[in-house]
């Protein structure tokens, strides 16, 4: 099985809106549900799973029966941060799934993700355990010295990483055990790859672009009215 873990646990605080920013509607529908939709239809998934903010799971409720999402079989409380939102998820999801089935964790707030993104992201998973999607920087990279920067940093040496990020279940059920067991998690930045990182595990990368972004402020929202906007165009010339 391929099973999407789609966090939807945050606030998004800094969206400065009345509600959190995964719930904001945009042409009349949450994002939350344009990301759901990305892996509602794309074939090789076969169900969902949302990691919630627990004052939103009645409407999210309501937004899968208003939708026909029929692909999510699961929703469980989110966590204190993204990190923690994970292992709600893939713990609410043992005894349900197989060592070599797939896990893809995706943000809620990132409904740009696209079908080859999804596809990529298992095929390279399941040659070898995890993948995050990434793409090279097309910018200019410098350190960040207060005020000024002082060093060039080769952004060939760098690669931005994104979501989903997939992972056999073994592999991910075996790395958090492990990472409660050594009590590394507040170690790092609470996100599954740099936890990956300070493990030393190796990330696989998997196909990116530059369009698969995460909400994250107003201009974001802005941007993806316009995408929305576009592919609803391009629907109707069809």
């Amino acid at each position: 099985m391929n099973v999407p873990i789609i966090l939807a646990g945050g606030v998004g605080s800094r969206i400065g809106a009345d509600r959190p920013k995964q719930f904001i509607e945009i042409l009349g529908k949450p994002v939350l549900v344009y990301t759901i939709e990305a892996f509602q239809k794309h074939p090789e998934v076969d169900a969902i799973e949302v990691v919630c903010i627990e004052s939103h799971i009645n409407y999210l409720k309501n937004l899968i029966e208003k939708y026909n999402l029929n692909k999510v079989k699961w929703i469980t409380p989110g966590g204190k941060d993204f990190q923690h939102s994970v292992i709600n998820g893939v713990n609410n999801l043992r005894g349900i799934l197989d060592d070599d089935d797939i896990v893809l964790v995706h943000y809620g707030a990132s409904p740009f993700v696209s079908d080859d993104i999804i596809t990529d992201a298992i095929r390279v998973c399941k040659e070898k355990g995890n993948s995050s999607p990434a793409i090279p920087s097309m910018l200019l990279l410098g350190t960040n010295d207060g005020d000024k920067s002082t060093q060039w940093i080769d952004r060939d040496k760098v690669m931005i990483l994104n979501a989903p990020q997939c992972f056999k279940f073994s592999y991910i059920t075996q790395l958090y055990d492990e990472a409660i067991e050594k009590d590394l998690l507040d170690k790092v930045e609470p996100h599954t790859t740099t936890l990956m990182y300070l493990m030393n595990r190796e990330i696989y990368l998997s196909k990116g672009n530059q369009t698969n972004i995460k909400i994250t402020t107003k201009e974001d929202l802005d941007l993806f009215k316009g995408y929305v906007m576009m592919k609803n165009s391009e629907r109707k010339l069809k």
